[in-house]
């Protein structure tokens, strides 16, 4: 009994108690906008060019991360003329568009402060997809809950759901190792040095 009950206070209770959960501020629904055939405006042939219409990089390649409020305006600008039936593009309209007010997102992949990571290095030098590390979140109809770890201030997606840190896909963690795993596998082994991504 005291073998099964450290089990289960290891692998189910201590996590629900480490990590806390937050509802985003509102939905946002990526199949939707990644779906040419029910939203125009959203440029790109490939999916990964759809990512980066809204997730861009800036003039000077630093990656912007999450779309502010006046990319959502580029389309949804009028809080009387929504473009869709949805409750939900009725409610971003009035509480955020219309006030002029960003909306409060939680980032699911910020990593610690002293880790560099380059997008655009990863994406235009490398050619690799969105989903490598994302995986499928670009097709998500329903954010999930954020999860924080109350011991780091750290998403969950960065230590990866499994508490034993187990991964069965590239995109289950974004820790120190999985980096470099993906470096060496693709003969980028240098890049595994200490202040390549400690700056």
């Amino acid at each position: 009994m005291g073998f099964i009950g450290s089990l289960i206070v290891g692998w189910v209770i201590f996590p629900m108690v480490l990590y806390s959960k937050q509802a985003q501020p509102m939905n946002f629904d990526h199949a939707l906008h990644m779906d040419p055939e029910r939203v125009f405006g959203i440029d790109g042939d490939t999916e990964t060019e759809r990512c980066l219409f809204c997730h861009a990089f800036r003039d000077d390649g630093t990656f912007a991360g999450i779309p502010k409020l006046e990319n959502c305006t580029q389309c949804h600008d009028d809080p009387d003329m929504p473009l869709g039936e949805s409750e939900e593009e009725q409610a971003f309209l009035n509480e955020y568009v219309a006030d002029e007010k960003e909306i409060p997102w939680l980032s699911y992949y910020r990593q610690p402060d002293c880790v560099y990571f380059s997008h655009i290095a990863h994406v235009n030098m490398g050619q690799m997809e969105c989903g490598v590390c994302h995986g499928d979140h670009g097709q998500s109809e329903i954010l999930p809950p954020y999860e924080e770890n109350r011991l780091t201030g750290y998403s969950r997606m960065i230590w990866g759901k499994r508490i034993s840190g187990f991964k069965e896909n590239t995109w289950d963690r974004m820790k120190m190792d999985d980096c470099a795993e993906c470096h060496t596998e693709k003969g980028q082994e240098q890049n595994n040095a200490c202040f390549v991504c400690h700056k």
